[in-house]
């Protein structure tokens, strides 16, 4: 089989039209993603959220797997190589974190892949001061900072 460009391909690795990237590509970035979280251990503990997590992944993948020069998150253009790394870092407990946001909020999201995206890039940055911030608002007498 030959790709547009004219040159052979593999079997099985067949580039998205639209990312360039392989499937081969993105099926090891899956892989590797969902090793990182502890997606088995996830569905275990958790089956009734598969679905929203299997979704979270297919998000990680297509940002990590992007050939943009510059992804947009929360209104801003960062680098596609700091988002694909921040987004490699995520681990079991950022996604719980996320899962955690997605409960508590109460705002209308009109945008569900930004706003994921944007949850999922800003976990590692604000994980640990969100649950500080919980544990003095259960400890103190739940006054709002």
């Amino acid at each position: 089989m030959k790709n547009s460009s004219g040159t052979p391909e593999a079997k099985g690795r067949k580039r998205s039209r639209s990312s360039g990237v392989s499937q081969g590509e993105m099926d090891a970035y899956r892989g590797l993603i969902r090793e990182n979280i502890d997606y088995e251990g996830f569905v275990r503990e958790r089956p009734y959220d598969t679905g929203q997590l299997d979704e979270m992944v297919e998000l990680i993948v297509e940002a990590v797997c992007s050939k943009k020069k510059n992804i947009r998150v929360a209104g801003n253009n960062f680098p596609q190589a700091v988002v694909k790394s921040r987004l490699l870092k995520l681990d079991s407990e950022h996604i719980r974190f996320v899962f955690d946001c997605l409960r508590e909020n109460t705002t209308q999201v009109r945008n569900m892949k930004q706003y994921l995206l944007t949850v999922l890039y800003n976990a590692p940055a604000t994980i640990e001061n969100h649950y500080a911030a919980q544990v003095n608002h259960d400890l103190y007498g739940g006054e709002a900072v």
